[in-house]
Formats: structure tokens, C-alpha cells, sequence
């Protein structure tokens, strides 16, 4: 098999994984936490605050699978730089969603 592919199998495992950790926020019945290793603040409507953050999640993974498709090229191909650049723009662009708008919406005052 080849190494570019092999990586790219790797790299949508670990899509795969992030999805369904968003598939498990989705359907939780406690409030789910999106920070590592902090306490969930308290949430006024649990539901609807697990399905943004599930929804959130599976977005991220989706978009973190097509990233890695550049993958496929080669290392020493210039469309890596995509993955690289999306990846970490995509990171910020879901913190930022999550702080603007989710906990600011099901945060309890």
C-alpha cells in the first residue's frame, strides 16, 4: 500500500474519531464539555446546547477529512500547505463560533 494513502487513511481516522465524539455530544443527556479539562458552566438549555456542540463537532471532522485529501499528493507536494492552513485556520474559526455565539447563547446568567 502506498504511503500516501496510508496517511491519508490515518489522517480520516482521526476525522472519523471527531465526528463521533460529536454524534456523542449530540445525543447526551448532560451538558457536554468543548474545552479539555475544564468544568461546563452551567447550561440553561441542555439539549439545545448539546446539539450546537455536536453539530460543531461533526462540522469540524467533515472539514478536517477534505483537508487531508491533499495528502494523497505526496509530503513534498505544495497542496500540503492547505492541510496545514486549513486545519489551523479551521481550529480558530470553531473556537471563535463556540465562544461568540454558542456559550453566549445557552449560558446561564
Amino acid at each position: 500500500m502506498d504511503g500516501n494513502l496510508i496517511g491519508f487513511i490515518i489522517w480520516g481516522i482521526v476525522g472519523v474519531i471527531i465526528i463521533c465524539i460529536g454524534m456523542r455530544a449530540f445525543f447526551s443527556k448532560k451538558a457536554v464539555g468543548f474545552w479539555a479539562n475544564t468544568k461546563t458552566f452551567s447550561v440553561k438549555d441542555i439539549k439545545g446546547y448539546n446539539h450546537a456542540t455536536g453539530k460543531i463537532f461533526v462540522f469540524y471532522g467533515v472539514i478536517f477529512i477534505v483537508l487531508g485529501i491533499p495528502l494523497l499528493r505526496g509530503q513534498n507536494s505544495p497542496y500540503i500547505l492547505l492541510s496545514v492552513f486549513g486545519v489551523m485556520i479551521e481550529t480558530i474559526a470553531i473556537m471563535a463560533i463556540y465562544s461568540l455565539c454558542i456559550e453566549k447563547k445557552y449560558k446561564e446568567q
